[in-house]
């Protein structure tokens, strides 16, 4: 039979996503079944960054969430705090996700056209039609808004930090971002030699 270990903060991401989505999203009041969920590992917004992240879509909400792990050495500091791009980034998807629906499906330009004027992010602007942004982006818009049937605005958007820490060896952040809803996860149990079996 094959194995897959992986090692580090992309692997415990995938680890829990798999294992640990329903303990992971037993903090929300979500009644989606266990198994209705879509899950975007990693997804390409065109940002150059090597943050880990993922969106998470039920019937009720959509969870855009960001990984951190303890680097088997335990936390630096006591504050976790996401850097003001990873913040932006949350913005923006949730201003996306609050603005698109299906009449703009194959039409990003009419998208652009409509909506850029609302488009107010730090001198950012709306992907352009045709860029692999805005193919990457249109997908992901239309594949969560369709599995997220209850979705009306950005009250349906839950910023989540997932923070892999080591029970008795590391202990997770005891300060974190205001707009985030923070989830330890204990991945002691689970290592061999500091690789987690996917």
């Amino acid at each position: 039979m094959n194995r897959i270990l992986g090692y580090g903060e992309d692997a415990l991401t995938l680890w829990a996503l798999r294992q640990r989505l329903s303990d992971i999203l037993s903090v929300f009041d979500d009644k989606t079944s266990n198994s209705d969920w879509l899950i975007l590992y990693r997804p390409s917004f065109g940002r150059q960054s090597k943050e880990n992240r993922s969106v998470i879509a039920s019937q009720e909400y959509v969870y855009l969430v960001e990984s951190k792990w303890d680097k088997l050495s335990g936390p630096k500091e006591c504050k976790l705090a996401l850097r003001k791009e990873q913040a932006l980034r949350h913005r923006i998807l949730s201003w996306y996700l609050s603005r698109w629906n299906r009449k703009y499906l194959g039409e990003w330009a009419s998208f652009v056209k409509q909506q850029q004027h609302d488009f107010k992010f730090n001198h950012k602007t709306i992907a352009p039609p045709q860029s692999l942004l805005a193919q990457n982006l249109e997908f992901a818009l239309s594949q969560i808004l369709e599995h997220c049937k209850a979705f009306s605005s950005e009250e349906n958007v839950k910023n989540v930090i997932l923070f892999f820490y080591r029970k008795g060896k590391s202990e997770p952040p005891s300060k974190i971002e205001k707009a985030f809803t923070f989830i330890p996860i204990d991945y002691s149990k689970v290592l061999q030699n500091n690789y987690v079996a996917l």
